[in-house]
């Protein structure tokens, strides 16, 4: 299965299993550099590792069952389909529970195995950050094309064709030649309409998170006056690009472009963070303020630095999160859960509780902070 959305990231989320362990695991498998012999034999390192892993684990013989029937299911796999076309493969497994779940990732992971008590979601969420669902709008005087952008891959979603008129250039009557402009301009600007619309509706239909707009410097004063309100406020850059232009050189453009506004935006989401924080507003920071503020529900988007992890507790009673110190829950007194990545916990709460979560890539003053914060729907 393609890997897409975040309610993919929130399924996954759901399954815990008090039981039996879920083994997650993520293979670089992207051709661009490396080749199907190397795909297969990094697999076979890796689960390797995971088995020398897990014969030091010091759990149940049931448990231990379980996450060895993962990896054998995971070798067989690997070992037909691993050097896919996707640039990266995730496998969820727990066979003590028949769970089981392949997702083709469009962006390489790092290679790893995690053996937790659920699914290790967090490369996905990292992937969701970093890719945007955006339309590509084309236009010029006579033509208009709309491309779907999204996760590295381009679809073109309808085109459109205008007669315009050409402008006489030269001859005739004064008064006919500025009449014959005056119909062209307005067929010419009929036909931005039209295109202004049509990108509207494209947007209620498909509920796009932006758009970027291509046509020829000397139109933009043209082209947006005729765009919806709700559109321009959308509206995230410029390309070269024109409708005539190969989708692949569409994409790549769009690719630079996305990357460039993915940068200004960790860096102003950092400077909000910092600005907060140092006038003692409705922020946080530092990984065991982060999660008092998860656990007490007052997150409204955790920013965290990427790859940052740290081991840490869950409390499987009150759903809580802590660091390593907490052996006890404080709020129920029971024994707590030992976790991987508790950054990954962090993740997995703020989403199911309708926080956004905004990475940040390193180096950033976010370093600063202690590598995570939070932005507080109210002063705590």
């Amino acid at each position: 299965m393609k890997f897409s959305s975040q309610g993919q990231v929130e399924s996954l989320s759901r399954f815990r299993n008090d039981k039996f362990q879920t083994t997650s695991f993520f293979l670089d498998t992207d051709k661009h550099r490396l080749t199907k012999k190397e795909i297969l034999v990094s697999a076979k390192n890796l689960l390797a590792e995971g088995r020398a892993r897990l014969d030091a684990l010091d759990i149940a013989k049931d448990k231990k069952a379980s996450l060895l029937k993962d990896l054998d299911a995971i070798q067989d796999y690997c070992a037909k389909d691993a050097a896919s076309n996707s640039a990266g493969l995730a496998i969820y497994a727990c066979s003590g529970a028949g769970f089981w779940e392949i997702l083709s990732l469009p962006e390489a992971p790092r290679s790893r195995i995690v053996f937790d008590h659920n699914p290790f979601v967090r490369p996905l969420s990292l992937i969701l950050d970093e890719f945007q669902r955006l339309i590509a709008f084309l236009v010029d005087r006579r033509e208009a094309k709309w491309y779907e952008v999204f996760m590295g891959e381009i679809k073109l979603l309808d085109e459109m064709k205008t007669e315009v008129p050409k402008k006489v250039k030269g001859g005739g009557e004064r008064e006919e030649a500025r009449r014959m402009e005056r119909h062209v301009d307005s067929a010419v600007h009929d036909h931005y309409k039209k295109a202004a619309q049509k990108t509207f509706d494209l947007f209620k239909k498909n509920g796009f998170h932006g758009f970027v707009l291509g046509c020829p410097d000397n139109l933009v004063g043209e082209i947006e006056p005729v765009l919806h309100p709700y559109i321009r406020e959308r509206l995230k850059g410029w390309l070269r690009a024109k409708p005539a232009d190969a989708p692949d050189a569409v994409l790549k453009e769009t690719q630079a472009l996305e990357r460039a506004i993915k940068a200004a935006e960790e860096e102003a989401i950092v400077k909000k963070l910092a600005g907060e924080l140092e006038k003692g507003g409705r922020a946080c920071s530092g990984l065991k303020d982060s999660l008092r503020a998860l656990n007490q529900g007052e997150v409204q988007t955790l920013v965290v630095t990427r790859f940052f992890a740290s081991p840490g507790k869950y409390c499987p009673h009150c759903k809580l999160l802590y660091t390593e110190q907490e052996l006890k829950c404080p709020s129920c007194e029971r024994k707590t859960d030992a976790v991987v990545d508790i950054v990954d916990e962090a993740i997995e709460a703020a989403m199911g509780r309708d926080a956004a979560v905004k990475h940040v890539t390193p180096p950033s003053k976010l370093d600063h902070y202690g590598s995570i914060g939070a932005q507080l729907r109210y002063k705590a």
